[in-house]
């Protein structure tokens, strides 16, 4: 009798500086299918290194994996419209938001950048794991829509974070772009490291000031460009940054992640993104059933931003209990806080429990940790400097 065939292992996709996280000794994982790097432990690195480099200096992430999906045509607003929670006729050119496609439930396909290059013309900047069902789904929404056309461009760009409180000083060395008049959320084209028709975006993932650079993704550009911001930033003592980094950092920031405080089960009241959710916009996919929950008095659940007292780090998927001992919700995201010095988690809990500010338990493997109710962000990046405003 022949044994069956071990199916083969799904081969991972690579951005173009693949080689160069290797050549650097990078810790390398799947990550929603792409080879990524976590960490690059070497010469006193690591994630804390990475984390607070970018928190006092200067950090460069290669994100390349994110996905890139353009509409053209006089009907690009109304097909971004239907699908997207903020209001995107508000853009200008030039101009970019934060915002969320929706199932008709008011929870999330995923959260995304709008970015309005012109009229009749957006950019919307998707997360990598999920970039080919997003696509699907938007063509299967609106790719009927007359008058646009819808592409999926994420094989065609490198995009590269520099960020910090130094990202500018290390980004202004390698442009005659004037970086200091782009406001946050607001981008333009230029010329950087002699690559021309950069898009330069005053956008991250940090909490940080910072910027993140669109470019053709072959090696040679890729590679060309990462060598020049290492270069550029060396006098600030910049570091390669991995996904370890990124994500201590959003949570100090309290910036939500896909599949953790954002997911199908998860609507957009119950992870606290209000501030970008546009109900008086006009119809979008899953207003109706947000306003069903607005008038039924509000979302049962909610975000809340913990603070561990006692010793023990709250992880993914450990359960909250109340002072009394009941379970009443879970961890969506947990880890200690590098720059803050202490353990942090977000957690979604009946919104009553919310509201009521008090302590509460976190189950820290065989432990009950306790934990205080902290706002969210837990971290605020200082005022800019006027020079760098």
């Amino acid at each position: 009798m022949t044994t069956p065939a071990t199916p083969a292992a799904p081969t991972l996709k690579k951005t173009a500086l693949n080689a160069t996280h290797r050549a650097l000794k990078a810790k390398m994982v799947d990550f929603g299918g792409w080879d990524m790097p976590v960490e690059y432990p070497g010469n006193g690195g690591g994630l804390i290194a990475e984390h607070l480099a970018v928190r006092t200096g200067v950090g460069l992430f290669d994100v390349s994996h994110m996905g890139e999906i353009q509409f053209r045509g006089p009907g690009a607003l109304a097909a971004v419209q239907h699908i997207t929670m903020n209001d995107a006729s508000k853009l200008k050119d030039g101009q970019a938001h934060y915002s969320a496609l929706l199932t008709p439930s008011g929870a999330f396909v995923d959260d995304i950048l709008v970015h309005r290059l012109g009229e009749n013309d957006y950019l919307l900047v998707v997360n990598a794991g999920t970039t080919e069902k997003d696509y699907a789904w938007i063509r299967k929404q609106v790719g009927g829509f007359p008058g646009v056309h819808i592409s999926d461009y994420s094989p065609h760009y490198s995009q590269l974070a520099v960020q910090g409180p130094r990202a500018l000083e290390t980004l202004k060395k390698l442009t005659k772009v004037d970086l200091a008049v782009i406001k946050n959320y607001w981008f333009t084209w230029g010329t950087v490291a002699n690559i021309p028709n950069v898009l330069i975006a005053r956008t991250g993932y940090s909490g940080e000031d910072g910027f993140e650079v669109y470019i053709p993704s072959d090696e040679a550009t890729t590679v060309k460009m990462w060598d020049a911001l290492m270069d550029a930033g060396s006098e600030f003592a910049i570091r390669p940054c991995g996904l370890g980094a990124r994500n201590t950092l959003r949570l100090e920031a309290g910036m939500s992640l896909y599949g953790h405080e954002i997911s199908e089960e998860i609507n957009a009241f119950e992870g606290g993104l209000d501030r970008w959710l546009k109900l008086d916009k006009g119809y979008f996919i899953g207003r109706d059933a947000l306003l069903a929950v607005q008038s039924a008095g509000g979302p049962k659940r909610k975000v809340i931003g913990l603070e561990m007292i006692d010793r023990g780090i709250a992880r993914d998927g450990y359960s909250v209990f109340d002072l009394e001992g009941k379970e009443i919700g879970v961890v969506t995201s947990g880890s200690p806080a590098p720059f803050l010095k202490t353990n942090i988690a977000l957690a979604l809990v009946p919104t009553e429990v919310a509201a009521s500010g008090s302590d509460l338990f976190v189950q820290c493997r065989a432990n009950p940790v306790r934990a205080k109710q902290v706002p969210i962000p837990f971290y605020k990046r200082p005022k800019a400097k006027p020079e760098t405003l």
